[in-house]
């Protein structure tokens, strides 16, 4: 152990020593430099700021600076086909040429999506559903009906739908809404031979109105008479009035 001790204090021990400190320097600077000139470091070229432009227009510049490119796409409603949305790496980073560039573009190929089950819902309502689907409204008209802003009808490019018919996202679906004041006139029913319970029952599902109420002959049982004739009378053609008309009604026992 101590001749150990002695030789590193040696003269030959300390130029050893130097000697392998200058081979380690001299390693790690050929490493160094070897690195630097493999990867061209600070060499390279800006990627220019290709968002918003047509995919056709992108590329020529890509193409100019050397660039390879690679693309992937997304459908974006009311975007135009073939605009580039994204791109990777960022503008102005600095590459080397050859470098892959990735581009997301708007696709020009529509998706279909199912159509939604809207029968009889609201005008707030379906508009809800229609923008959870991709879809637009389109034009709304108006129906007599009972219904205020009920859908009773829809169709798409003029044609009726059906529900869980595929149609192109993004599409304008026009619509027949309800008025909510129903018709502006209503056929008379033919209340004769029935009661007076039965009549008034009939007349309040036409939104009609009960009006005079008169027997005729000798009626003991005016839950069991029956209706005999009315006003407005109901004749072989087709009687209209308006909603909430007085219908009267002449009852016997016969």
């Amino acid at each position: 152990m101590n001749k150990f001790f002695k030789y590193l204090a040696t003269p030959e021990f300390r130029k050893q020593l130097i000697i392998a400190f200058a081979a380690i320097v001299i390693l790690l600077f050929s490493v160094f430099l070897s690195l630097r000139y493999y990867t061209r470091h600070g060499e390279g070229l800006p990627v220019p700021n290709l968002k918003g432009l047509d995919i056709e227009s992108a590329i020529k510049l890509l193409e100019a600076d050397g660039f390879r490119y690679q693309i992937d796409s997304v459908f974006v409603m009311d975007k135009k086909p073939g605009l580039v949305l994204e791109q990777d790496p960022d503008p102005e980073t600095n590459v080397k040429t050859n470098r892959i560039i990735y581009l997301t573009i708007v696709s020009s190929q529509t998706p279909d999506v199912s159509f939604p089950d809207i029968d009889h819902m609201t005008l707030v309502e379906v508009q809800a559903i229609l923008a959870n689907y991709g879809l637009k409204l389109g034009d709304t008209t108006y129906k007599a009906d009972i219904a205020r802003d009920a859908v009773l009808a829809y169709s798409y490019a003029g044609q009726p739908l059906r529900v869980g018919q595929k149609i192109p996202k993004g599409s304008k679906i026009d619509l027949v809404l309800g008025d909510g004041m129903g018709a502006s006139e209503i056929e008379v029913p033919d209340l004769r031979g029935l009661t007076l319970s039965e009549a008034r029952f009939s007349l309040k599902g036409s939104s009609l109105t009960l009006g005079d109420i008169l027997y005729e002959g000798n009626v003991s049982d005016t839950a069991n008479a029956i209706v005999i004739s009315q006003t407005p009378s109901v004749q072989d053609s087709v009687i209209k009035v308006s909603i909430g008309t007085r219908i009267n009604l002449v009852l016997s026992s016969q």
